[in-house]
């Protein structure tokens, strides 16, 4: 309990710190201001429907004057319809703008303007662990959270998803699903994307969240506003979730319609090798796919199951086409 309260007394310093600004500065509530409900109704026929559920429910950033608000893409892919709500009450429809699948970022656009102050950017890399952060959802100030840094290093997902550096914090905070992370200048380090159980990604088990940092928007902003996704040849996507265990990649979903899934790939299977190259890693076992080409490249998949042996060609494609985004994006 001792412990505890001097954990919770540490987290209270740091708060403090925060916003200890200089005269003039934005106060906690106008900064959290810019911070708001987001609520979508999924398509019916959408492909993340199984796993995601239509009704969805999460915050997002308001980052300019015109109502555009940035948020963690697995809120509003897919989504035929959207609201946003402030701190104050107010509900306005808004429309989807765009997703991007490499950074998990989604952006959508309220009708009319909000008339709140945007939260302006920071940098990831301006903060470094043991660094004092807030973390902010909806709500108002009675929805922010003090926390610390923990990591800044890279992260791979199961569902083909790589981040060379994403911030991790601690302690862990419950609303994470497009939440704010804000440095003690007040400025926007990163949305707000998963809980995880080991923060630090030192093994202490230190559990916390992931953040996807901001500056990795500025550079597709202007092609997720005038096309809904980011210009250029895409990545090959194969439908393939796995993960590691015990040094293993293990197939543990595969998409239904997917490439993985018409080339024969099956839940349970080892992932073996890309091309007779033995992945090390999950984040690596993506890098060697990737290498392949882009979207529509075949990529060999070595595979074992029950100690047999096999190459599986998968024809990938476009996560993009696989999606229902035509009414929305």
């Amino acid at each position: 309990m001792r412990n505890a309260c001097r954990a919770g007394f540490g987290l209270l310093i740091a708060a403090v710190a925060i916003l200890a600004q200089p005269a003039g500065a934005a106060t906690l509530e106008e900064l959290v201001s810019a911070v708001v409900r987001i609520k979508t109704t999924i398509t019916p026929d959408g492909q993340t429907v199984q796993s995601l559920g239509r009704d969805r429910e999460g915050s997002g950033v308001i980052i300019d004057e015109d109502g555009l608000i940035l948020t963690i893409g697995y809120l509003m892919v897919e989504a035929h319809a959207a609201a946003v709500t402030t701190n104050a009450g107010r509900t306005v429809p808004a429309t989807v703008v765009g997703y991007d699948h490499e950074t998990g970022f989604g952006i959508l656009k309220t009708i009319e303007p909000l008339k709140i102050k945007p939260l302006s950017f920071g940098r990831s890399a301006d903060v470094k662990p043991n660094d004092p952060v807030l973390i902010a959802s909806h709500g108002g100030t009675g929805s922010v959270g003090p926390a610390y840094i923990a990591a800044k290093r890279e992260f791979a997902g199961s569902w083909e998803y790589l981040l060379e550096e994403a911030i991790f914090t601690t302690p862990p905070y419950p609303n994470w699903s497009g939440a704010a992370l804000i440095s003690r200048e007040g400025k926007l380090l990163g949305v707000g994307s998963l809980i995880v159980g080991d923060a630090g990604g030192d093994g202490s088990g230190k559990p916390g969240n992931m953040f996807v940092p901001v500056e990795k928007l500025p550079p597709i902003l202007g092609d997720l506003i005038a096309d809904g996704h980011v210009a250029g040849p895409a990545r090959p996507w194969l439908g393939v979730a796995a993960d590691e265990v015990r040094g293993r990649l293990l197939v543990s979903r595969v998409t239904p319609g997917g490439p993985g899934e018409k080339a024969g790939v099956r839940r349970g299977d080892e992932i073996v090798g890309v091309a007779g190259a033995a992945p090390r890693g999950l984040a690596d076992f993506y890098r060697k796919v990737w290498a392949t080409g882009s979207a529509g490249a075949t990529v060999p998949l070595d595979i074992e199951n029950g100690g047999e042996k096999r190459r599986i060609d998968v024809k990938s494609m476009n996560r993009l086409d696989h999606l229902k985004l035509k009414s929305t994006l």
